[in-house]
């Protein structure tokens, strides 16, 4: 499934048809041009509500019946050329008119109306709306940057890659083969966070980010960090936008763990729900109910956004602060469809043997599900 927004500027383009914003969007549209037709026939306020429901008690049942239609064969237009896209649509938006109209006109014979003046607002009412939808894609295009930038200055802080380096110093000597480890882990950290972020990523490799990063961040607080990994419900293959659980799990070690002098537990729970994938994080707050410092909203509103570019209004994020914990509750469709792959450096490639970096990092995984050998695994629950 692509985004909302699509991330290549490839115009013109036809909407996502099964997005619950799209939906929305054309109801309102619809709905509203029939009130300023209502408001066009009838001056007097009193009778301009009777002349609106009147107009969509004939509107309604083709547009829901149309939507219901291009919802079902949605995956089957993202396919398809732009031209033939809209050729498609616009059958489908004749066919239902007939079939609506056959249908009222037998129901209440004389009440149909004009068959050739419904298609003609039918098919103009359809064009109008798919314009507007190019025109909003090209809108949103700049924000894309935008948000890549927001995103860029909300990623690891520098405090983490001095603390780093300083942890990995003092294991030189010591455990030369850990200290080396973790070295990896940090280059491997800081690659995926300076790519181009704009498709879609899997959510294993998400959460494989996440553990790379919190093995780093063991490495200086030692058992202050306890970290709570309830993922027996998580569909890896879900597609999210990257870079969505890592800032939220370096906010929870840098205003939950880090203040204290005691051990605290970050608890990320993943989990599969009634066709939605939901994302809890929860870190522990001062006595005091005050966060370390000033608390960083950046990551929050730049996850918020991106979000929204990337499934409108399917996707929320909230947070909530408790007597114990504070707690960031992310709610995504579920989509498996992989957008196209990014096409790896050739150089890179060699340097692996041949197969992407991507790909290094999953068999690494997979031959150590509790993460990479020779550093601190943080413990991973699977109740």
């Amino acid at each position: 499934m692509r985004g909302i927004i699509r991330q290549k500027a490839e115009f013109p383009v036809l909407p996502d048809l099964r997005n619950l914003g799209t939906i929305l969007r054309i109801l309102l549209a619809v709905n509203g041009a029939a009130l300023v037709v209502a408001f066009a026939r009838e001056q007097r306020w009193d009778a301009l509500i009777t002349q609106w429901i009147a107009l969509t008690s004939f509107v309604e049942p083709n547009l829901l019946l149309e939507l219901v239609i291009l919802a079902m064969i949605a995956p089957w237009l993202s396919g398809m050329r732009y031209r033939d896209g809209v050729a498609v649509i616009a059958l489908v938006t004749v066919a239902v008119t007939v079939a609506v109209h056959a249908l009222v006109d037998r129901i209440m014979p004389g009440l149909a109306g004009s068959l050739a003046r419904q298609i003609v607002i039918a098919l103009g009412m359809a064009l109008v709306l798919l314009f507007y939808f190019n025109l909003r894609v090209k809108a949103l295009s700049p924000a894309i940057a935008e948000a890549r930038l927001q995103a860029l200055q909300a990623r690891i802080r520098p405090h983490f890659l001095f603390n780093s380096l300083n942890a990995v110093l003092s294991l030189v000597r010591s455990d030369p083969r850990r200290a080396e480890t973790a070295l990896e882990d940090l280059a491997d950290l800081f690659r995926v966070l300076m790519r181009d972020n704009r498709e879609l990523t899997l959510l294993e490799d998400e959460v494989l980010l996440c553990q790379r990063y919190l093995d780093l961040e063991k490495l200086r607080l030692g058992d202050r960090l306890v970290v709570d990994w309830n993922v027996k419900s998580m569909p890896g293959d879900a597609l999210i936008p990257p870079l969505v659980l890592q800032p939220l799990v370096e906010n929870a070690v840098y205003h939950g763990i880090e203040p204290s002098s005691e051990p605290g537990t970050v608890s990320i729970n993943l989990f599969l729900s009634r066709g939605e994938v939901h994302a809890i994080l929860k870190n522990p707050v001062l006595g005091n109910g005050r966060r370390h410092q000033s608390g960083n909203r950046m990551a929050l509103e730049n996850i918020r956004e991106r979000l929204a570019l990337h499934f409108d209004a399917e996707a929320s994020l909230e947070s909530r602060v408790t007597k114990e914990s504070y707690e960031v509750h992310i709610r995504m469709p579920y989509r498996t469809q992989r957008p196209e792959p990014a096409v790896e450096p050739h150089a890179d490639a060699q340097r692996h043997g041949g197969l992407p970096r991507n790909n290094v990092h999953r068999s690494r995984a997979k031959a150590h599900p509790r993460g990479l050998p020779g550093v601190p695994q943080t413990e991973i629950a699977s109740g």
